[in-house]
């Protein structure tokens, strides 16, 4: 498993759709297999996990993405989880490092 988390301000829609478009663009079996947005009061809660297939480890690979927004300040949470076909440990982490630096790229391009 490996996780980036990140601050930076602007709009939660804003930044989700940037976030879907650059994540599913990515790959051509990427998809969205979830998705939440909750709101308590001022804070905002909005969850993606996506999906791609993981050509190196021949299996699927999954990615959630949890953005904290109270107004314009947002709390990113990314963590990829899967590419591995060992039954014990991981031996092959390339398609989830992959997958979650694409979503890095996306979270940094937005936040300049």
């Amino acid at each position: 498993m490996a996780g980036f988390e990140h601050s930076l301000t602007g709009d939660a829609d804003r930044f989700i759709t940037y976030l879907d478009q650059a994540i599913l663009s990515g790959s051509v079996t990427a998809q969205v297999e979830g998705q939440t947005d909750v709101r308590i009061g001022d804070a905002r809660m909005l969850v993606r996990v996506y999906e791609r297939f993981g050509a190196l480890g021949g299996n699927r690979v999954s990615l959630n993405v949890s953005v904290l927004a109270v107004g314009e300040q947002l709390s990113v949470s990314a963590i990829a989880s899967g590419g591995s076909t060992a039954m014990f440990w991981k031996v092959n982490t390339v398609s989830e490092e992959s997958f979650l630096q694409k979503a890095i790229n996306a979270i940094h391009d937005f936040d300049r």
